[in-house]
């Protein structure tokens, strides 16, 4: 196996490109401050963003962006979720929204399939309705994406396959199996690797953690008891990263086993410091929390989304349209960060 420790350069390719576009992530809410407030009737506006779950700091995060945006332009904002990633409790979240007609409701789903009927209730009501990680949501106005999903995995596949020296065994960590993104990065990062990594190989399929930290780390000590072979990890949630850190460090591995996926820098600090994840891949949700509510204020005073829209939201400045849909729109807000370089992030 390669050197783990050299392995927290990030690698050439688009890894290099989103860390240089998004250096200054946390600069992006005064950025988009103007563009944002330019509406005039925002005090009129009322907007609720509906998480996947409450309480765990991703979404903690997306609530900064939602209060920082209302704080600035006028609207009304909160954020709603359930206390756990069931389907069901964000529908009876939105149903309950629907009777209280807000302006938009915006929505990260646990399963876009089981909203769509939901959603499409509350757009009969006149409400806008804007999804993230939702590719494919069916009745929603936008659904905007931080990046290209695949490129997402097919990054984090990349990185994982240095780590491991482009051989080995390794598994993948979902939030869900219903959750359309998380699958999406799996899937690219799978095929992109039966493709050009032979010598590695997925020993299971993915494995849900429902993003819990400690349901993570049970699942990673087994796969750890079932596979001591194991070389990399792969993890979608932003909780599934830490709780497998957790189990590869009571294991002794930190110099053994790769760990990599989706979190944030205050949640994986301690572990990249011990080597126990080597790097995280992940996008300001408060930025992607104001640009839902920003694509909302557009819509609901009457603009439209287009290819190369600026948001004024950094990472957000030239949106693109995904090939294949017609209400699909792609930032360019992902962040790939080791030990070193995430310590410029301060959430």
């Amino acid at each position: 196996m390669r050197n783990k420790r050299a392995a927290g350069v990030v690698a050439a390719g688009l890894a290099t490109l989103l860390l240089a576009a998004c250096g200054s992530v946390n600069d992006g809410a005064a950025a988009s401050g103007d563009k944002a407030s330019s509406g005039g009737s925002g005090s009129d506006q009322t907007m609720v963003t509906v998480v996947k779950v409450k309480g765990i700091a991703w979404f903690d995060r997306m609530d900064e962006g939602v209060v920082a945006y209302g704080e600035r332009t006028g609207i009304d904002t909160r954020t709603e979720g359930g206390d756990d990633v069931s389907p069901e409790k964000q529908i009876q979240i939105i149903q309950d929204l629907i009777a209280q007609k807000p302006t938009a409701i915006t929505v990260v789903p646990n399963s876009p399939e089981a909203l769509s009927a939901v959603l499409k209730q509350a757009q009969a009501q006149g409400i806008k309705v804007v999804a993230h990680e939702a590719t494919g949501i069916e009745n929603v106005d936008i659904d905007i994406e931080a990046f290209d999903n695949a490129d997402y995995g097919i990054d984090i596949m990349e990185n994982l396959a240095q780590c491991m020296g482009e051989e080995g065994k390794y598994v993948q960590f979902v939030g869900g199996l219903t959750a359309k993104t998380h699958m999406e990065w799996v899937g690219a990062a799978y095929d992109y690797q039966t493709e050009n990594y032979p010598n590695m190989t997925r020993v299971e399929t993915p494995i849900e953690s429902t993003d819990n930290e400690t349901a993570a780390y049970e699942k990673a000590k087994e796969i750890l008891a079932k596979h001591p072979d194991i070389k990399g990890f792969q993890g979608s949630a932003g909780n599934d990263v830490p709780g497998i850190a957790r189990a590869i460090e009571e294991a002794g591995l930190e110099d053994k086993v790769c760990n990599m996926g989706t979190s944030i820098p205050s949640a994986a600090a301690k572990y990249l410091a011990t080597g126990s994840i080597d790097k995280i891949f992940f996008w300001d949700p408060a930025l992607a929390g104001e640009a839902q509510l920003e694509i909302a204020r557009i819509l609901a005073e009457g603009g439209t989304i287009e290819e190369g829209t600026d948001l004024g939201i950094e990472g957000y400045n030239s949106l693109r349209k995904m090939d294949g849909y017609d209400n699909v729109f792609v930032g360019d807000a992902g962040i790939a960060a080791d030990a070193e370089a995430a310590k410029q992030y301060n959430f």
